[in-house]
């Protein structure tokens, strides 16, 4: 059975989930319609990916009684009211991460799904690559003992990307880049709530943080630090350090290469001519791959970006804009 999907935006990501999507095949991933806010772009975006339809308003995305899912590609202060939008019309929802803009907001999307008893899932792509079930084996196998340490850097010179520079478009790294090392702390200690968190970042002059220096600590002294930045290129890895050994992912977000302690394994990405905008989008495909197979399930959420977790992520990103200083409308 083929998921009948929807876009909600016509910007690149979107351009590259589609794009992702060409890799599957058609009894399974299908693009119906696409929606933008002006509608050039949305007849721009379906005539390059050969979708039928293209609506100038996200009602009518919401109304088409041909979509299942709807895919969120859209701006993060944007995500709330066009998730609820979808859910409220009977629509399943991949929402590109950050989910919302605050714990608040995360909490009633994820309620309202619940109630609806619809599928939603935080897009966080880099939990549904194979290296991460390397990873999570590789630990569960005892090699490098104890886990004390995760050490996860990420940053690239963006100072004129308008969307990580401006307040009223969500701007900031911890909302942008931020949740990836969060994602990844959570991940490797078990979605633990850290009992201390220590954060301090510099911001512009919109009031958003340029970048960000996190530590979370934990039970049993075990520790996090998390590094962003938009003015500097960070070196945008993963160190996993125990008692024993330590395993490093390069490109952790989108990672297609883990040196474990034995051995470095590859995993290659899947073939495609397609052009993407964003380094190893095609591995977008693989997020497309489980919200289907959670959907065919009857499942309303995914082992790999569980609803706990969103919310877990969303406490600890307002605490930590908290601490450095930064507040959005939408708090």
């Amino acid at each position: 059975m083929a998921i009948h999907w929807g876009i909600a935006g016509a910007g690149k990501i979107s351009h590259d989930f589609v794009s992702s999507l060409q890799t599957l095949p058609e009894s399974e991933h299908v693009v119906v319609a696409v929606a933008a806010r002006e509608l050039s772009r949305a007849q721009n975006f379906s005539s390059l990916h050969k979708i039928k339809k293209a609506f100038d308003s996200y009602t009518k995305l919401a109304e088409d009684n041909d979509i299942d899912a709807v895919y969120i590609g859209t701006l993060h202060p944007q995500h709330f009211e066009i998730a609820k939008l979808m859910l409220n019309h009977g629509k399943h929802v991949l929402c590109e991460k950050p989910l919302t803009m605050n714990l608040k907001q995360t909490t009633e999307l994820i309620n309202l799904a619940k109630e609806k008893k619809l599928f939603l899932m935080e897009g966080i792509w880099s939990r549904c690559f194979p290296i991460y079930e390397i990873v999570k084996k590789e630990i569960e196998s005892g090699s490098i003992g104890e886990i004390y340490q995760v050490l996860v850097t990420f940053g690239f010179k963006m100072p004129d990307i308008e969307r990580l520079n401006i307040k009223n478009l969500g701007g900031g790294t911890i909302l942008d880049l931020g949740v990836y090392g969060i994602q990844f702390a959570c991940l490797i200690f078990g979605n633990e709530i850290p009992h201390t968190i220590q954060a301090t970042g510099c911001l512009n002059e919109e009031g958003v943080d340029q970048s960000a220096s996190i530590n979370f600590l934990y039970k049993g002294n075990h520790t996090a630090t998390i590094l962003t930045h938009s003015r500097v290129d960070l070196p945008n890895e993963a160190y996993i350090i125990g008692t024993k050994g330590m395993i490093k992912v390069p490109k952790f977000w989108c990672p297609t290469t883990v040196e474990l302690p034995n051995e470095i394994v590859n995993v290659s990405l899947p073939e495609t001519k397609s052009k993407f905008n964003f380094i190893n989008s095609v591995g977008l495909s693989y997020e497309a791959n489980e919200v289907r197979n959670c959907i065919l399930k009857g499942m309303i959420e995914s082992p790999k970006v569980p609803h706990n977790v969103s919310l877990l992520i969303a406490q600890l990103e307002d605490e930590i804009r908290k601490q450095i200083g930064v507040t959005y409308p939408e708090d």
